[in-house]
């Protein structure tokens, strides 16, 4: 006797079955938090009964949507934030959407354009920036979240500008006997930075601290160790708070090429926790940063715009954590 193939069922025999509407049936496969457990476990059994899956094909071609979203990156960038990007991931896979990385080349205006295009080419249904640039939201087809940046009156729009851990870096290395210090920027079209500089300039103006100036680098080692290089003899600094690791491990190896023990005669304090500044010598305090939480609440705020859902609320907790180790100390003893 040949085996009959049961036929596929459709999205609202599915509901029949299960005994609610199709309009929760579309819920339960976003994910929907809201259903009650006994209307999840009623359609639950539906499915595993059957082993029912959303056609989303023929879904595509109905609602004109495609189900993919695109996280867009400067080309230039010399590291990919993997951390982030593995977590933007898994939130756009578990919500049931497929997910693309995209290069973008030139200054800001020209990322702007260039994100505008791919918005228009009906490929995806939204799109993540990892890169600073300025975007009229009206002006795109689809929802478009820019993280990392400032709006028009340069207020943070999200933790990955929150520079606060300076003013704690600040007050603590103030707290061990520090009175001059130093800070060497990153390149100031990134949000990230120009808060970071103005957290520094403000806190050290409150504690009634000295700062011998502000070196604008470009997030590389090369940039902390010419910054270093460069300070006069006498200049009487001991505490330097760079903008990111890479720039911190290039201060240091400056400050040892000048005869300058870390952190004996200066201190010295990065960002963002790479695991190469954890085995260096001396290991390198450091701003810690949850990038997954980054990662996840990003591309939910990106998926509830697509959805035209409320904006989840941000994480309760702090993203960003204060870690010191051996590169900081107290200031050397004054004869």
């Amino acid at each position: 006797m040949d085996e009959v193939e049961t036929p596929r069922l459709t999205i609202h025999e599915v509901a029949r079955l299960a005994g609610v509407s199709h309009q929760t049936v579309s819920r339960y496969f976003r994910h929907n938090e809201t259903l009650k457990p006994a209307t999840r476990a009623k359609i639950d059994s539906v499915v595993q009964q059957f082993n029912y899956r959303p056609n989303l094909v023929a879904r595509s071609m109905r609602t004109r949507r495609t189900n993919r979203l695109a996280i867009t990156l400067p080309v230039s960038s010399y590291q990919w934030p993997v951390r982030l990007l593995r977590a933007a991931s898994a939130t756009a896979h578990e919500e049931g959407f497929q997910l693309e990385v995209v290069s973008v080349e030139g200054d800001p205006r020209a990322r702007a354009e260039r994100v505008l295009e791919l918005a228009a080419s009906g490929q995806v249904e939204g799109i993540l920036s990892l890169t600073p640039m300025e975007i009229d939201p009206a002006a795109s087809p689809v929802p478009v979240v820019v993280t990392g940046d400032y709006d028009d009156k340069l207020r943070g729009v999200n933790e990955l500008a929150d520079a606060s851990p300076v003013r704690e870096i600040v007050e603590y290395l103030a707290s061990l006997g520090h009175r001059v210090f130093f800070h060497i920027a990153g390149a100031q079209s990134w949000a990230s930075a120009r808060n970071r500089k103005l957290v520094y300039e403000e806190t050290v103006e409150r504690l009634g601290l000295s700062s011998y100036g502000v070196a604008l680098g470009d997030w590389s080692p090369q940039s902390g160790y010419d910054a270093v290089r460069g300070l006069p003899d006498g200049c009487g600094v001991t505490a330097i708070v760079a903008v990111n690791d890479h720039v911190a491990m290039g201060a240091v190896r400056g400050a040892l090429s000048r005869g300058w023990r870390v952190p004996a005669d200066v201190s010295v304090f990065g960002w963002d926790d790479e695991e190469l500044g954890r085995f260096a010598t001396p290991s390198l305090s450091t701003v810690a940063v949850d990038r997954e939480v980054q990662g996840r609440e990003a591309m939910a705020r990106l998926i509830a715009a697509v959805r035209g859902e409320p904006a989840p609320p941000p994480p309760e907790r702090s993203i960003n954590r204060v870690i010191v180790r051996e590169s900081a100390g107290p200031p050397p003893r004054r004869a």
